[in-house]
């Protein structure tokens, strides 16, 4: 029996190739919308996704599927709920962005504090000399709020502490204190937003936090203080996030992250002289690429060779204690 593998969006040629040498028929999408996996996903028996989104409609039409294998940490586009009363596995593959999206926070940490994206646009608009007028900061002393203490936010909390002599505090209400690094100091939500030079996000997206943090959050921070956000943008209230950068409420923002991706092109954050954007590419090298199309490839073979996936994100019935 061949099992086929339905890849909506192309993936790097390291991870078709692990599925081609263990005998997996490879079928690559017709588009990425959800019509176009209801059509698609029919006969398959494992999906390898990117962005596109599996809905309950796409797990019904599944009537094979025994897992959906998210291409990288995420996996807010599929709907668990359903996959797990239909007894597939969701997996993901969690350690694969984690260097890729630190040191990009990293990048964006730097890029708000010495304003680069500001000023390379003045110099491209012949103003040499607008630098005059917007100095940018050290980050040697500051503190940085790490919101979110799981693998990216520690691998940021690392590379501030040991490669620029941050102050590292952080909020995460489900770290055990025992596994918090020495050079951390864990503190409440309200504390991280009020005495933080930078907060970054690294929080999932869920239920319970989609839009929170807002007014009250950004009312918290200091004038002098800087916002990134390189996780999900649905977390944020962005309309509070723009009120807070026009009424100079904290010092700027970096987001690489929207409520809507693509962003509309008459949103703001797009026009803000102090919020750098970018298009949702923290996580988009050639290694991470690489090696979230390998683990997700991974678990699908784990999964349709009668084993257990090594990073399942919920419980399919009928097969938690198998």
């Amino acid at each position: 029996m061949v099992y086929k593998v339905l890849i909506p969006q192309d993936i790097a040629k390291e991870g078709k190739d692990f599925l081609l040498e263990r005998g997996y028929e490879i079928r690559m999408g017709s588009g990425a919308t959800e019509e176009d996996l209801v059509r698609d996903v029919e006969d398959c028996d494992a999906i390898l996704l990117r962005t596109a989104p599996v809905t309950r409609a796409v797990l019904e039409a599944g009537k094979k599927l025994q897992i959906v294998a998210r291409h990288g940490a995420g996996y807010n586009n599929v709907d668990l709920e359903a996959a797990a009363e239909r007894g597939i596995w969701v997996t993901n593959a969690p350690d694969s962005t984690t260097n890729s999206v630190a040191e990009f926070t990293m990048g964006a940490i730097i890029a708000a504090a010495k304003r680069t994206f500001l000023l390379n646009k003045s110099l491209k608009e012949n103003n040499f000399f607008f630098k005059n007028q917007h100095k940018g900061v050290d980050l040697i002393g500051k503190t940085l709020a790490v919101m979110g203490f799981g693998r990216i936010g520690r691998a940021v909390a690392k590379k501030a502490f040991y490669g620029f002599d941050m102050k590292i505090i952080a909020y995460d209400p489900f770290v055990k204190p025992e596994t918090v690094p020495e050079y951390v100091t864990m503190v409440d939500w309200e504390k991280a937003f009020g005495a933080a030079d930078f907060v970054s996000l690294h929080m999932p997206l869920t239920r319970e936090n989609k839009g929170s943090v807002g007014a009250k959050e950004f009312g918290l921070m200091k004038s002098t203080a800087f916002f990134i956000n390189c996780a999900r943008g649905e977390v944020v209230d962005e309309a509070e996030l723009v009120k807070a950068v026009q009424e100079e409420k904290i010092a700027g923002a970096f987001t690489d992250v929207f409520s809507q991706e693509p962003p509309s092109m008459d949103n703001p954050l797009l026009t803000l002289e102090n919020v750098s954007v970018t298009p949702h590419m923290a996580s988009n090298t050639e290694e991470c690429m690489r090696l979230m199309a390998t683990q997700a490839a991974s678990q699908i073979d784990l999964v349709l060779s009668g084993q257990q996936p090594t990073w399942p994100v919920n419980k399919p019935v009928g097969k938690q204690n198998k």
